[in-house]
């Protein structure tokens, strides 16, 4: 059982930055295609981004690529999300997750994962 604790996020202007952190707790997440989504209100959950270390493959939706960068931390445990020149649009609760495997779908959708965080807040203001 992975346990996912996201951190990091906040109210800030449009232009700005932040980073979010997501850590994992009960196995070691290197072999775990990790992700990040995000729902804003009235919306589906949406995948932002993806990373597989062992084959170091990311994917990025294209609203955010140029943008937003995945990383991981292995020796943390810990997934990252780099999110600059933010945007109103970008406004949404931010998730982490988990599912242990030999790849990362081509585009993530939140049924492929199995381990999922409770989420942090981000508001991006005009």
């Amino acid at each position: 059982q992975v346990q996912l604790v996201e951190s990091g996020g906040g109210s800030v202007q449009a232009g700005g930055s932040l980073r979010l952190a997501c850590a994992a707790f009960g196995d070691t997440v290197s072999m775990y295609c990790l992700g990040w989504f995000r729902q804003a209100p009235g919306k589906e959950r949406e995948g932002v981004a993806s990373t597989y270390t062992p084959t170091g493959n990311t994917y990025y939706a294209d609203s955010v690529k140029g943008r937003f960068t995945i990383s991981q931390d292995n020796a943390k445990n810990t997934l990252y999300l780099q999110m600059n020149s933010l945007k109103p649009e970008d406004t949404a609760m931010y998730f982490c997750a988990a599912v242990y495997g030999t790849s990362c779908p081509y585009q993530p959708r939140p049924h492929n994962f199995r381990y999922w965080g409770q989420g942090t807040q981000v508001t991006v203001s005009s």
